[in-house]
C-alpha cells in the first residue's frame, strides 16, 4: 500500500522546481465523519480504513504543497452547521492532518454540498486555483440541490474543480448527487468498495491529468458526387468547408472536387457548396489513422433547357427553333396555348440542335416548350404571338355537276393545303384540289345537285379558313339505246352528256344502280357496249366517273342466243378430235373440255378458229363435257357429253445396264405431239433423260450417270401425265486412272484411263475435294491423255467426269508444285 501511494504522490506533486510547486492548485481533503462511517467492510470500521488510507499518502506528500483538510459530521449529532475547516491549506500540513484524520470519531450527519463550500472559501477559490477531494460513503442530508451549489461554485471560482470518491455507495440516489458535483465543477466521480479500490480512487482523482498528446495528422479527400457516392464527379466548382465537433474550423471557403486536406484525428462535419445550383449538402465523418476519401451526395439537379425562336410567326408557318437541353432519346419541342398542357405540334431533338417545328392555324399567344420524353415534362420554353394570314376565294355562283371550274384563291399555300367543295354550312367537302396546283387551279364539282360551298383548307388539322357558296344544277345528258339485243352482243349506244374524263356507259339489273359492262364515253357517240350473258331487262345508264354516280337511265331486254355441238361420242384419252359448232362467235369466245357438270375446262379452242375446230382431249380416260363458252363471264351455252378411252401403252427395256450408257427402249402409245420416255429415280415421279417418242421405234435413250434404282415411263406431252412405267437397275462402271503424283505449275502430263468413253467424257485436274476442274482433255482423243497442269501450285486432284452431268466418277491426288 505504501508503494502504491508512493508512487502517487511522486506523480502527482514531486515537481522540478519551486516555479512548479507553484503552479500547483491548492488543495483540500474533506473527509466524511458522518456516522455512517462507523459501517464496516470486511469487519474493519470505514473510518479506520480511511485513517489508514490518508495516512500512507500524506506519508510521501511534498512538503511544499498547499493542503489543508474539512471535516464534516464529527462533532455533533444531528447538525447540519456541523462542518470544520481542522487544517487550514498550507504547506508542511501533513503532520497536522494526520493527527486530526486519526483523532475524527464519526457521529453526525452528511453535509458534503456545505462542505464542499467551506473548503473552496478556505482555499479562497475565487482568487486562485483551487481543488476539493471528497471522500463521502452517504447521501446528502443537508443542501436540497447540490447540483446547482457545484454549478454556482464552478462559475464563480477562478479554477474550481471537486473530485468526489463515493467510497461504499450504493443508493442510486446518493451517486446521482455525488456524479452531479463532479461534473458540474469539471471534476471526476469514482467509487470504491474496499480498501484497496479506495486507494485507486484516491489516485484516480488526485493524479493531474497527462499532457494532451501531440495530434495524428490524417489525409482526407472530399468529393462533390450526384445522385449517390458513386455518381458523376461535379465538374463546376465546388466550395468546402470542414470543422471539428469544437466547432473549431479545418478547412475554410477551399475550391475543388476533389480536394485533398490533411486533419488531426477526429469527429468533423463537412459542408460541401455547389455553386452552379446554388445548394450545399453536409455529412459528418471521423479522421480515421488510415488515409480515407469522403464522399458529399448532392441530390440530382433538376433538368432545364432553353429554347430560342422568333417573337412572332405566321399561323400554319413552319420556323426554325434551337434549343439547349439533355436530348434524351424522344425528347422533343412542341408548342401549345400560354399555360395550357401538352402541345399542338412538335418536333423530335433528335433532328437537330436546330430545327423546324410547324405552327398552329389559330393566332394567339403561344409558348415553344422543351419536353422530356419521360413524363412529357416540360423543363425550358419560350414565348411565340401567332399571327393571322388573310384568305379568299374566288369562284362562279353556279355549275353543274361533275364540272371542272376554275378557282381564285388567297392564302399562304403551305404544303398540302387545298381548296375544297363541300355541302353549305357543314365544314367538309367532296372533292379537293391542292394549292400547289395553281392559282387559279381546276376544282371538280361534286356529282349532285345542291347548295355547296367552296373553301381555303390548311392541311394542317384541315381547317376551313374562307368559303363562298355555289349552286350546282343538273347536267344536260340523254342515251339512246334499242330496244332489245341479243345477249353477249355488241350494240350501238349513242348519248348525249358532259363527257368528263372517266364517264362512261353501263348495263346492268333493271333498278340497281350498278352494272355489269362498260364502255368509256371518251370513245364516242355512239359507242359499242357489250350485253350480258344472261337473258333479262336491263339498265343502260350514263355515269359520272365520280363516285359513279348514275344520272341517266334507258332500259332494254336482252334475249337469250342460240348454239350446238357436234362431236364424236367416244375419243382416245389425249388424242384430237374434230368439233362443229353454231353460235355468236364473239371476240374470245371457246369449246372447251372438262369435267362433267364442272362448268369448267382442262383444255380448249377458240371460236374464231373456225366452225369446225381441232380441240385435245384431256389424259385421263372417263366421261367428260364439251361446252361452248362465251367468253364474257365464261358462260357456257350448249354441252354435249363423249366418254374418252385409254390408249393402249407398252414399254420394253433391259433390267439393268451400266450408268451414263445409251439403251435402246421399245414403246406402245399414241406418239402425240410432245409425248416422250424419261428416266428417272424409282417411284420420284420426275425424270433426269429423256427422248421424245417422234424420235421412232425403239428410242435411244441415255441413262442418268449414277448407280441406283431407276424407272423408265411413258410421258404424255400434255400435263407430263405418267402413263406406264418400267424398273432398270442401273449399275457403276469400271474406271482407273494413271498419272503421275505431282508436276510442275504450268507443265504438261500424261494421264492413261480405262472408262465407258461416253460421247463428251473428259479427265479434268481440279482443286482437291471440289469435284470440278481448271484444265481438261476428252477421253474421246485417246486411252492416254496429255493435259495441262494449273498455274497456281496446291493440293488438287485427277478425276474421270462424265459428260452428261458434268458428274465426276472418280479421282486421285495430285500436286502442282
Amino acid at each position: 500500500m505504501k508503494r502504491f501511494f508512493a508512487g502517487l504522490v511522486l506523480a502527482l506533486f514531486t515537481l522540478p522546481d519551486l516555479a512548479a510547486a507553484q503552479e500547483r492548485p491548492n488543495t483540500i481533503l474533506v473527509l466524511d465523519a458522518s456516522g455512517s462511517m462507523w459501517g464496516q467492510i470486511e469487519s474493519v470500521n470505514k473510518i479506520v480504513i480511511a485513517r489508514d488510507v490518508v495516512g500512507t499518502l500524506l506519508n510521501d506528500f511534498p512538503d511544499d504543497q498547499n493542503l489543508g483538510l474539512t471535516v464534516y459530521g464529527h462533532r455533533e449529532r444531528g447538525n447540519c452547521s456541523d462542518i470544520e475547516t481542522v487544517v487550514a491549506p498550507g504547506v508542511a500540513t501533513k503532520s497536522a492532518i494526520r493527527d486530526a484524520v486519526n483523532g475524527i470519531n464519526p457521529r453526525g450527519k452528511t453535509p458534503m454540498t456545505d462542505a464542499i463550500i467551506a473548503a473552496a472559501e478556505a482555499l479562497r477559490y475565487t482568487e486562485e486555483r483551487a481543488t476539493v477531494i471528497l471522500v463521502s460513503d452517504g447521501i446528502e442530508t443537508c443542501n436540497p440541490d447540490p447540483c446547482a451549489a457545484a454549478l454556482a461554485l464552478e462559475e464563480a471560482g477562478v479554477d474550481f474543480t471537486a473530485h468526489v470518491v463515493g467510497f461504499d455507495v450504493t443508493d442510486p440516489e446518493a451517486l446521482a448527487q455525488m456524479q452531479c458535483l463532479a461534473d458540474n465543477t469539471g471534476g471526476t466521480f469514482t467509487t470504491a468498495s474496499n480498501a484497496d479500490e479506495l486507494a485507486l480512487a484516491l489516485e484516480t482523482v488526485a493524479v493531474a491529468p497527462p499532457p494532451e498528446p501531440e495530434p495524428v495528422i490524417t489525409e482526407v479527400t472530399f468529393e462533390a458526387r450526384i445522385g449517390s457516392e458513386t455518381g458523376n464527379l461535379i465538374e463546376t466548382p465546388v466550395f468546402w468547408d470542414v470543422v471539428s465537433d469544437t466547432a473549431e474550423p479545418a478547412v475554410s471557403d477551399s475550391q475543388g472536387n476533389p480536394i485533398v486536406s490533411e486533419l488531426a484525428q477526429g469527429s468533423y462535419t463537412v459542408t460541401g457548396y455547389w455553386a452552379a445550383e446554388e445548394t450545399e449538402a453536409m455529412r459528418q465523418f471521423i479522421a480515421a489513422a488510415a488515409a480515407r476519401t469522403i464522399v458529399v451526395v448532392f441530390e440530382e439537379p433538376p433538368l432545364t433547357a432553353t429554347v430560342t425562336a422568333p417573337a412572332t410567326a405566321a399561323i400554319g408557318s413552319t420556323i426554325e427553333v434551337s434549343w439547349n437541353g439533355p436530348n434524351f432519346e424522344s425528347d422533343y419541342i412542341g408548342i401549345s396555348p400560354v399555360g395550357e398542357n401538352g402541345w399542338d405540334n412538335y418536333t423530335y431533338t433528335r433532328e437537330g440542335e436546330t430545327l423546324t417545328l410547324l405552327m398552329p392555324t389559330e393566332p394567339g399567344s403561344y409558348e415553344i416548350q422543351y419536353f422530356l420524353n419521360e413524363g412529357r415534362t416540360p423543363i425550358g420554353s419560350t414565348q411565340i404571338e401567332l399571327t393571322d394570314i388573310p384568305f379568299a376565294i374566288i369562284a362562279p355562283e353556279t355549275a353543274e355537276i361533275g364540272q371542272e371550274i376554275e378557282v381564285g384563291w388567297t392564302g399562304p399555300g403551305y404544303e398540302s393545303d387545298y381548296i375544297g367543295i363541300g355541302p353549305l354550312g357543314e365544314g367538309r367537302w367532296d372533292n379537293y384540289t391542292y394549292t400547289r396546283e395553281g392559282n387559279p387551279l381546276m376544282l371538280k364539282m361534286p356529282p349532285e345537285p345542291g347548295e355547296y360551298e367552296i373553301s381555303y383548307f390548311m392541311n394542317q388539322d384541315r381547317v376551313q379558313k374562307a368559303s363562298v357558296s355555289i349552286t350546282l344544277t343538273e347536267a344536260q345528258v340523254s342515251v339512246t339505246a334499242p330496244a332489245t339485243a341479243t345477249a353477249g352482243e355488241m350494240v350501238e349506244v349513242a348519248w348525249i352528256g358532259p363527257n368528263y374524263d372517266g364517264d362512261y356507259i353501263g348495263i346492268g339489273p333493271l333498278g340497281e344502280g350498278r352494272w355489269d359492262n362498260y364502255t368509256y364515253t371518251r370513245e364516242g357517240s355512239p359507242l359499242m357496249l357489250q350485253m350480258p350473258t344472261e337473258p333479262g331487262t336491263y339498265d343502260i345508264s350514263y355515269f359520272l366517273n365520280q363516285d359513279r354516280k348514275a344520272i341517266f337511265t334507258t332500259s332494254i331486254v336482252v334475249e337469250d342466243v342460240a348454239a350446238s355441238l357436234t362431236t364424236p361420242d367416244t375419243a382416245v384419252a389425249g388424242s384430237t378430235i374434230e368439233v362443229s359448232w353454231t353460235g355468236p362467235n364473239y371476240e374470245g369466245d371457246y369449246i372447251g373440255i372438262g369435267p362433267v357438270g364442272a362448268s369448267k375446262w382442262n383444255n380448249y379452242t377458240y371460236t374464231r378458229d373456225g366452225s369446225t375446230l381441232m380441240l385435245q382431249m384431256p389424259v385421263e380416260a372417263g366421261t367428260y363435257d364439251i361446252t361452248y363458252f362465251l367468253s364474257q363471264d365464261r358462260t357456257g351455252l350448249v354441252t354435249v357429253p363423249i366418254t374418252l378411252t385409254a390408249p393402249t401403252y407398252g414399254l420394253t427395256a433391259p433390267g439393268s445396264a451400266p450408268e451414263g450408257s445409251t439403251i435402246e427402249v421399245s414403246w406402245e402409245g399414241p406418239n402425240y405431239d410432245g409425248d416422250y420416255l424419261g428416266v428417272g429415280p424409282a417411284g420420284a415421279g420426275r425424270w433426269e433423260t429423256y427422248s421424245y417418242t417422234r424420235d421412232g421405234k425403239p428410242l435411244q435413250l441415255r441413262l442418268p450417270p449414277n448407280a441406283g434404282s431407276y424407272e423408265i415411263s411413258y410421258f404424255l406431252g400434255q400435263d407430263r401425265h405418267k402413263a406406264i412405267t418400267v424398273p432398270i437397275t442401273l449399275t457403276p462402271v469400271d474406271i482407273t486412272l494413271t498419272a503421275p503424283s505431282s508436276a510442275l505449275a504450268g507443265s504438261e502430263i500424261e494421264v492413261a484411263w480405262t472408262g465407258p468413253n461416253y460421247d463428251g467424257d473428259y479427265i479434268g485436274i481440279g482443286p482437291l475435294g471440289q469435284g470440278s476442274w481448271t484444265t481438261y482433255a476428252y477421253t474421246r482423243d485417246g486411252s492416254v491423255l496429255t493435259i495441262a497442269v494449273p498455274e497456281a501450285p496446291g493440293a488438287y486432284e485427277i478425276g474421270y467426269f462424265i459428260g452428261q452431268g458434268r458428274t465426276q466418277k472418280t479421282a486421285i491426288p495430285f500436286t502442282v508444285e
